[in-house]
């Protein structure tokens, strides 16, 4: 496994360690499992705001008829339209 040295501030080391302890894992392991964390959420922004746009349809009700076609017009509008959420 390749090595990396960083610099922390007092502060963040002691919270580090802390944040360590109350885990009960080693600080490597909490600096590798956070290094994991913000990697996916930063190279999966384009495929999960994917899978949240995906995940509202058909959950909205509305009484305007040509959504579909003018959606970015209405979009760009403030919702004077009613959405509704479609329990």
């Amino acid at each position: 496994m390749p090595r990396a040295e960083i610099e922390l501030t007092e502060e963040e080391a002691r919270r580090l360690d802390e944040v360590a302890a109350s885990k009960g894992q080693t600080v490597a392991e909490v600096v590798r499992e956070s290094v994991r964390e913000y990697l996916a959420s930063t190279t999966n922004d384009r495929e999960l705001a994917k899978q949240r746009a995906l995940a509202v349809v058909g959950k909205f009700r509305s009484s305007v008829n040509d959504l579909g076609t003018n959606h970015d017009r209405y979009l760009a509008e403030e919702s004077e339209y009613g959405f509704d959420v479609i329990p």
